[in-house]
């Protein structure tokens, strides 16, 4: 809870239904509608304003494997570290291995089930120290 996820996703409907999910959750969620909207967003904010980013990967503009390996080339001390979990109805192995090569953590399918995108959250977000 209150963490700010960073929702990367060009199909409106899409991106309202996964909004939904994240906020009912508990977390604050800032969108872009493409891959180019993302880097930009990550260029101006502070560093650690953003705990995560869902990125889709079949966008207009950027796709999503180009926009990921932009974010970790970024000059900012969490452009590395920061998570950045595909979203993607592709499913087959090389699609993993594609997100993970562009330098992404995880790897989850549309449509957008709320038990396992809860749980890749859990996983890739680290309990914030007080």
């Amino acid at each position: 809870k209150g963490r700010r996820i960073l929702l990367v996703e060009d199909v409106e409907l899409n991106r309202e239904i996964a909004q939904t999910i994240l906020t009912e959750a508990g977390l604050q969620v800032v969108c872009a509608e493409n891959g180019r909207q993302a880097v930009d967003y990550m260029e101006q904010s502070e560093p650690g304003f953003v705990d995560l980013i869902l990125m889709d990967i079949m966008m207009p503009v950027m796709d999503g494997y180009a926009a990921t390996r932009a974010i970790r080339l970024l000059p900012r001390p969490d452009a590395r570290t920061i998570p950045i979990l595909a979203m993607t109805a592709n499913a087959f192995e090389e699609d993993i291995a594609a997100a993970r090569a562009a330098g992404m953590n995880a790897h989850l399918t549309k449509p957008l089930d709320p038990q396992k995108l809860a749980a890749a959250l859990q996983t890739a977000i680290h309990p914030k120290k007080s």
